[in-house]
Parts: C-alpha cells; sequence; structure tokens
C-alpha cells in the first residue's frame, strides 16, 4: 500500500501544487527586498510577515515533498512534529507515511488561522485527518508541551529565524537517530551552525539547494 501514490491523495496534492505555483501574494508589494530580508531573519517581528504572508502558500518542493515521505516511511516514524503546517501540502506527505507505518501522531503548527482551516480541509479530504493535530498560534508556545516522548521526525518550515528556538524545544524529546528536515535552511544561518558544529549532537548534511537534513546522535 502506498498511500501518497493513490487516490484521494495523489489527485488532492497535484492539484494543491498547481495552486500552490499560481498563487500570489500582493501585501508583499509594498515591501523593498532589504525590508522582506529584514522581517524573515527578525527574532521579534516574524509574526508581521507571516500575516502578510496568510495568502501566499509557501510549499515545500514536490521532491522535498516526496523526500518526506520517504524519510517517514524508511525510518518507521510514528511520532512527527511539523513547525510550519501551511495549507498541508508537507502535511500531507508526512501524514501518509504514517498511515503506511502503520499509525501514529503528527503534531504541527501554524501561526494562521485561515491556513489551518485550509489545511485541515485538504486533510479531511485525503483521509488522513486522525492521523494529525494541527495547533493554532504561535509555535513557541504550541510546541512547548503536550508532545511524544520520543520524536522520530522533525519538519522545520516556519519563521526562519525561530529554527534553533524550536529545535531547542523538542531537543529533549528527540529520540537517537531522529532525522530533522530543515527547509530553506540557507535562510536560517544560525541554524545551519547549531547542526553543523563538531561536537552539536549531529550530523547534519545539505540535501539539494534548500534542505538540511540533520540526524539526532544522542
Amino acid at each position: 500500500m502506498n498511500t501518497l501514490l493513490s487516490s484521494p491523495l495523489a489527485p488532492l496534492l497535484a492539484r494543491l501544487f498547481d495552486a500552490a505555483e499560481a498563487a500570489t501574494a500582493p501585501a508583499l508589494a509594498d515591501l523593498s527586498a532589504s525590508e522582506r530580508d529584514r522581517l524573515l531573519h527578525s527574532r521579534t517581528e516574524y509574526l508581521a510577515l507571516y500575516t502578510r504572508l496568510k495568502d501566499l502558500w509557501l510549499p515545500v518542493s514536490r521532491e522535498t515533498g516526496t523526500l518526506l515521505y520517504m524519510l517517514a516511511r524508511s525510518s518507521g516514524a510514528r511520532a512527527i512534529v511539523e513547525f510550519g503546517t501551511s495549507f498541508g501540502i508537507s502535511t500531507l506527505h508526512l501524514a501518509a507515511a504514517l498511515r503506511d507505518n502503520g499509525g501514529g501522531r503528527l503534531i504541527s503548527s501554524e501561526f494562521e488561522p485561515g491556513k489551518v482551516q485550509r489545511a485541515r480541509a485538504h486533510l479531511a479530504e485525503a483521509g488522513l485527518d486522525d492521523l494529525v493535530e494541527i495547533r493554532q498560534g504561535d509555535a513557541l508556545q504550541a510546541l512547548s508541551d503536550d508532545l511524544p516522548g520520543a520524536i522520530n521526525l522533525v519538519l522545520l518550515d516556519g519563521a526562519k529565524a525561530l529554527y534553533v528556538d524550536i529545535l531547542a524545544l523538542l531537543e529533549d524529546r528527540l529520540a537517537p537517530g531522529a532525522l530533522i528536515v530543515a527547509d530553506n535552511a540557507d535562510d536560517a544561518p544560525d541554524y545551519l551552525a547549531r547542526v553543523r558544529a563538531p561536537g552539536s549532537g549531529y550530523l547534519s548534511v545539505a540535501v539539494g539547494d534548500d534542505v538540511e537534513l540533520s540526524m539526532r546522535l544522542v
């Protein structure tokens, strides 16, 4: 059984990726490139940026989605945490892997209420909503408690300035060998320094142009 390549998920994902590619974010038009860069890397104003991005999909690529499914399946993941649901494309890939692994729990977080509503609808359409809990709000609070005791896989795909903070929240609950996937990691240089540092407790490598894959060693 491969949920990812079967109906109803496969045609749903094709439709969602097409919609994501066609989407625009008019609210960003009045921001200069320097201001966008400043907000992207701000540890205090990230919510202002992501409020402006409420209509933009911000999905993982098709290739990264497949990679997420493969990593979760091959590791036998049963407990997954996701930072940054958006409209749920990455969430669907991870939930499909849980289904094919025999079940489990995916906890995801998303700041924007409209995106939470849409993501939940997409999960229900795919028949995967029983595996996923989407927590609405700032991830620093939403992911601070009531987490699985041994997390097998983490996806970081929200505010890049918070990657280090979110990792710190989850670190004590990471199972040995847990995988951490950071999308658009080049925009999070402090995170890259953290997971690539000698003695960090991680083995880390760049995958493609925009993903950092790390494994928890201890």
